[in-house]
């Protein structure tokens, strides 16, 4: 950082987180109440069919991320990170809105399911280029030494999110009735989202640009997209694998209620779970990647998740109690996160900065929209044609392992000072 250049307040990177974190919660909560809002925009006398056109239009969010990503990504790297950011904020709360206030099935018909799903191709629009262009400016912001703990608050910022829209889901599961919690109760949390966007808007409209700032530290090699082809399909791979461990631990809710038969005030704690393990243990793992390196914070935590996820998941299904849900999703998210948050640093460091945020958004958008919002459907489908309730554990352990090949390959992107001696 040269010399004229006063370092970014950390009351603007934590705007920049919270802006984050609302946004996610925005795009995260469908997937909390997906059972009920099943029911309410396709009532059929069969619940699986019903979930999974739920989880379905849950997907569509992530049909539209990689043409975001693209529109997004690319004003940002050449117009600058805070209007990005502040375009993608407002598209995604309209969107939210929209969804909020549909009336369902039983009241317009075949119109309500078709709405829903048209407000989740634009929030897809929006989560597609909020995400890369947030790491972006948050790696950017930061000292080299502290480029891991800065991209650490990404995940931070979901678990927040995740955080937010479990502990609500348990505040109304036990407040309200089943029926008031399928009528107008995840409306509420909707709606809560909706009341947070002038909020948001008007922390992010301070922001200071990163885009032209000098590179703290070596930086990553100049160069094109074909320069950086094996860091791109390496970053894809390792955020594929990530984006699996989040939406799979995402599921817990549904799976627990809908799969396991658990109480939904029960099964709802599993995100509120989740949320607070994201948020701690995101930002343990990006402290100690820019003590240690990125490499050993990638890969030892996610060799010890690899052999976490049978155990986990054959506890939750035998006891089906609130000890073994909660406690697998605490292991599972805290092993995962402390990889995860070195994993999404390094990407993005070895990027160059003139295409960082395009190249970060597609390969975030990309890995999501083809495995992100995939995961829940295809899982669902899974048990209910194998009849084993452990097929969230195949999956991710498959993904995990996947992911820790691409780790293996992934050189040191950490400056010299911070980075181990080889």
């Amino acid at each position: 950082m040269s010399a004229n250049q006063p370092p970014i307040a950390r009351r603007h990177i934590t705007a920049a987180v919270i802006g984050n974190a609302l946004e996610c919660y925005d795009f995260l909560t469908y997937a909390f109440f997906a059972a009920q809002i099943g029911r309410v925009f396709y009532p059929t006398q069969t619940p699986f069919i019903s979930l999974m056109l739920s989880l379905a239009t849950f997907g569509a969010g992530f049909v539209s991320r990689p043409l975001g990503a693209v529109l997004l990504g690319a004003y940002a790297d050449r117009i600058g990170r805070k209007p990005a950011m502040l375009a993608s904020f407002g598209m995604m709360g309209g969107a939210i809105v929209v969804m909020a206030l549909t009336p369902g099935y039983a009241q317009i018909g075949v119109a309500a399911p078709l709405i829903m799903v048209a407000a989740r191709l634009i929030q897809g629009l929006a989560i597609g280029g909020e995400i890369g262009t947030t790491t972006t400016y948050l790696v950017e912001a930061a000292a080299a030494n502290r480029r891991g703990f800065s991209a650490a608050w990404q995940y931070a910022g979901q678990g927040m999110a995740a955080l937010v829209a479990g502990v609500l889901g348990v505040v109304l599961a036990n407040s309200i009735s089943p029926g008031a919690l399928q009528n107008w109760g995840w409306r509420l949390a909707f709606l809560i989202g909706a009341a947070v966007l002038p909020i948001g808007l008007w922390i992010r409209r301070d922001l200071p640009e990163t885009l032209h700032r000098t590179e703290p530290g070596p930086g990553a090699t100049p160069g094109g997209f074909l320069t950086h082809a094996r860091t791109i399909v390496l970053g894809l791979v390792i955020i594929m694998s990530t984006s699996i461990h989040f939406y799979v631990l995402n599921f817990m809710t549904t799976y627990a209620a809908s799969v396991l038969h658990m109480k939904a005030n029960l099964s709802f704690a599993a995100p509120a779970v989740f949320g607070v393990s994201t948020i701690v243990f995101s930002l343990t793992g990006g402290a100690l990647s820019d003590r240690f390196g990125r490499r050993p914070m990638m890969i030892w935590p996610r060799v010890a998740l690899l052999a976490a996820i049978y155990p986990a998941y054959a506890l939750i299904a035998h006891f089906r109690d609130a000890a073994s849900l909660l406690t697998a999703t605490l292991v599972l998210t805290m092993l995962g996160q402390l990889s995860g948050a070195a994993s999404l640093t390094a990407v993005t460091e070895s990027l160059p900065k003139p295409i960082r945020g395009t190249s970060l958004a597609v390969l975030y958008a990309t890995a999501t929209a083809i495995f992100g919002g995939t995961t829940q459907p295809l899982i669902t489908w899974l048990i209910h044609r194998t009849g084993d309730v452990l097929w969230p554990g195949w999956y991710l352990m498959i993904a995990t392992a996947i992911g820790l090949g691409a780790m293996l390959l992934m050189r040191e992107s950490a400056p010299a000072k911070v980075a181990p001696a080889a």
